[in-house]
């Protein structure tokens, strides 16, 4: 398994705990929080649609991303004051936030659309 897929794997086996862990403690489920289950599973399995639907995932967590983004600069344009980011009441600071995002959304790009990650997801197991 390359290094790169095993980076990824171990990302999105975090994401499978926070999604279980908000989905119990929200008592809702979303296509953001449900969508990371069937991705890491076909990539543990290699299946045939894995490499499809991590590229689709990766996809809707950039549409995502650019929606929220959009949101804060629009609202920041009227009320400077008003744009906050609080989780748990805790006040999370808009510069780290976007750093991380983009960092997580690059490594992303970097393992699911490198060539090795294509072939070992592709190629058929023996």
């Amino acid at each position: 398994m390359p290094k790169r897929l095993m980076l990824l794997i171990a990302l999105y086996y975090c994401c499978c705990i926070a999604a279980l862990l908000r989905a119990v403690m929200a008592q809702s489920f979303d296509i953001f929080t449900l969508s990371v289950f069937p991705v890491l599973i076909g990539m543990l399995m290699r299946t045939p649609w894995s490499s499809l639907m991590l590229k689709i995932f990766i996809g809707m967590q950039t549409l995502g991303f650019s929606a929220l983004a959009i949101t804060a600069i629009i609202a920041y344009r009227i009320t400077p004051e008003d744009v906050k980011v609080v989780i748990s009441g805790h006040n999370i600071p808009i510069l780290p936030l976007t750093a991380s995002m983009i960092f997580i959304l690059l490594i992303q790009y970097w393992a699911a659309f490198s060539k090795v990650t294509s072939q070992y997801l592709t190629r058929q197991t023996q």
